[in-house]
């Protein structure tokens, strides 16, 4: 350790001059952006090092388990082996918009800390290094929709931190921290240190009593009609033998309800380019008809972009394919939704959105199995899906508000951000080999980026039987004026949203520019600094608090129709040139059966989808049928 003064080294490997005193923004020397990488330090030895030093001449104490890395651009130390306290964090890590994530250890030059102390990064902390405010002290200034929100939050992480032994986490009220909407952990806590043993001399298990206790300690404050029914819950989960998923029903109500009160004012515009170096638009997006010229309402609801697989022959059949498809059963969910008499559950919302994406994956692994497609020659898509389901609940004035849910789908790399003007939430995990390998427990990582196959996808849309497919669902609550950007990897490459999402958030939501402009913009932006790929977006304006911006006159749009006549061939099964004409007859011979077994698959997509519903809902599926199919 040293108390010399510190300096922030530039990340531009051929700077002449690469030391700048702390709080410079750019390089001295180079101009070059300086990177500011706060870290929580964990460990035993954490309270050794004091405030003002330096540990091995790279990390500088700025406050207690508070440390700034100085040479942002190296790569942490990270050790052969790790002890069991690390695992909880990699295994965790698909919850990573709740839970940080393990930077790198403290370097085994310094004796006093040795292996004992490990650094984590994506922690609560702002852009200079502060804390966020922990929950109990930021109750009192919160709506009571956001309130009942950060406490449906702690209660999804239950069972995950659980399973992990951690979940005594979730009892620390110093370690809950708040940003905006969002709940974060500082770290996670094992739970046989924690708790006290038993008269067996076994570590106690935490139950949900204790997260009641803890939660009393909040609601007390909470405005009094609310307060009522949130200690009604708390003195339930403090009862023997209470069942989490009652709980999470009764918060669930309440929560939707809270937010039926609100306005909801919508708007999505959605826009795909070839970009600068591709011949063929593989990707494909819903809607990308300008908002003026949209009638349809299923426009203001559904937000899809697809990065299709397997060269124009292939890529652009499948993600234009699974976008017309997911439109007709999320058109079939939202009217199954709207003829039910009571709320529907998120899990049981999130089980018909996995069931959906698994039969658009059947549709298109079917037309690679009848093609004699294999390995890399097979077509399949990305996803990035997101619905704003509208269950309706009668607000306290008497009227009809909307619940505010809004469900998100991921498979792949293609991603979703949420965006407000004082931040930016990455909300979907990439399906690549280093989230594989974090997940699994065998690299951290920083680590993991260093493969070479550190982004190549571990399942898409298509590829493999349903069975093996893995989506990604969550329900989000729409509280809040904010932006959520669907794109594929054209434009989040290199992290190039996390550069500039700050430059247009304010505009597009205060209507300086119009969404078409923002799509555009983005667009133009991906072609610019990245360049190498096809790029989609889908922009999503929600208005809550503020009034809806004066829409301006949209932009033009390539239409989702526009297929190459590569892909017009793939569809039609043509046969390629260097097919034996005894192999080309069969196929011809068969063409016409296809291309109707296509059209057909196409329109029967929607009754495929209420039959998964069927299997998930009967008494649900049995309403809607006797209330929108006609009787014979």
């Amino acid at each position: 350790m040293s108390d010399s003064k510190p300096q922030l080294c530039c990340p531009n490997p051929t700077c002449a001059a690469p030391l700048n005193p702390l709080g410079t923004l750019v390089c001295v020397s180079c101009e070059t952006p300086l990177i500011y990488r706060y870290l929580w330090a964990v460990g035993q030895s954490v309270e050794h090092p004091s405030v003002g030093t330096q540990v091995a001449g790279r990390y500088y104490v700025m406050a207690p388990q508070i440390w700034l890395d100085t040479q942002p651009s190296l790569l942490p130390d990270v050790p052969a082996e790790w002890s069991d306290e690390v695992l909880p964090y990699l295994h965790l890590y698909p919850q990573r918009l709740h839970v940080p994530e393990v930077y790198g250890f403290c370097p085994q030059t310094d004796d006093a800390l040795a292996n004992s102390l490990f650094l984590l990064e994506n922690v609560p902390l702002d852009a200079k290094g502060k804390l966020y405010p922990a929950i109990a002290h930021t109750w009192t200034q919160a709506t009571v929709v956001r309130q009942v929100y950060w406490l449906w939050q702690l209660l999804q992480l239950w069972t995950p931190l659980l399973e992990q032994g951690v979940v005594s986490s979730l009892l620390s009220a110093n370690n809950i921290r708040v940003e905006g909407w969002r709940v974060r952990l500082c770290q996670l806590f094992n739970d046989a240190d924690v708790l006290a043993p038993t008269e067996a001399a076994e570590p106690a298990t935490p139950r949900l009593a204790d997260l009641a206790n803890r939660w009393l300690e909040w609601v007390a404050s909470t405005e009094p009609g609310v307060a009522e029914r949130l200690q009604a819950i708390c003195h339930q989960m403090r009862e023997d033998g209470s069942e989490l998923g009652t709980i999470a029903t009764q918060l669930n109500q309440l929560l939707l309800e809270q937010a039926a009160q609100l306005p909801l004012r919508l708007q999505i515009v959605g826009a795909t380019d070839t970009g600068p170096q591709r011949s063929h638009n593989e990707d494909a997006c819903y809607p990308t008809a300008p908002a003026k010229t949209r009638s349809e309402p299923l426009a203001s609801h559904l937000a899809i972009v697809c990065d299709g697989i397997g060269g124009h022959e292939g890529g652009e059949v499948a993600s234009q394919t699974a976008v017309r498809s997911l439109k007709l059963q999320a058109q079939a969910l939202l009217a199954e939704v709207e003829a039910q008499t009571e709320l529907v559950s998120p899990d049981l919302l999130m089980q018909q959105l996995e069931a959906s994406v698994r039969v658009v994956n059947n549709l298109i692994a079917s037309q690679n199995d009848t093609q004699g497609r294999e390995d890399r020659r097979r077509m399949g898509t990305t996803l990035v899906m997101a619905l704003q389901v509208s269950q309706r609940l009668p607000a306290v004035d008497g009227s009809i508000g909307n619940g505010h849910e809004l469900y998100l789908v991921n498979v792949g790399d293609s991603r979703a951000y949420w965006m407000t003007p004082r931040y930016c939430h990455l909300l979907t995990v990439d399906d690549d080999v280093s989230a594989r390998e974090v997940r699994l427990g065998r690299a951290l990582y920083r680590e993991a980026l260093q493969r070479p196959d550190a982004g190549a996808l571990t399942q898409a849309i298509g590829t493999r039987d349903a069975e093996f497919l893995q989506p990604t669902t969550q329900r989000l609550i729409l509280e809040e004026d904010g932006i959520l950007l669907l794109c594929s990897d054209g434009l989040s490459d290199y992290g190039l949203i996390e550069q500039s999402w700050a430059e247009y958030t304010d505009a597009i939501l205060k209507g300086k520019h119009s969404l078409e402009l923002a799509a555009k913009t983005w667009i133009d932006l991906a072609n610019q600094k990245n360049g190498h790929d096809n790029t989609s977006v889908v922009i999503l304006r929600c208005n809550i608090w503020s009034a809806v911006p004066e829409p301006s006159l949209p932009a033009s749009r390539r239409s989702e129709s526009e297929w190459s006549p590569a892909s017009r061939a793939l569809l039609q099964d043509e046969p390629p040139a260097t097919q034996q004409p005894e192999s080309a007859g069969r196929v011809r011979r068969s063409r016409k059966v296809l291309v109707v077994g296509g059209l057909l698959a196409a329109l029967l997509l929607g009754g495929i989808g209420l039959a998964a519903w069927s299997q998930l809902n009967p008494t649900g599926f049995q309403q809607f049928r006797e209330r929108v199919l006609p009787r014979m």
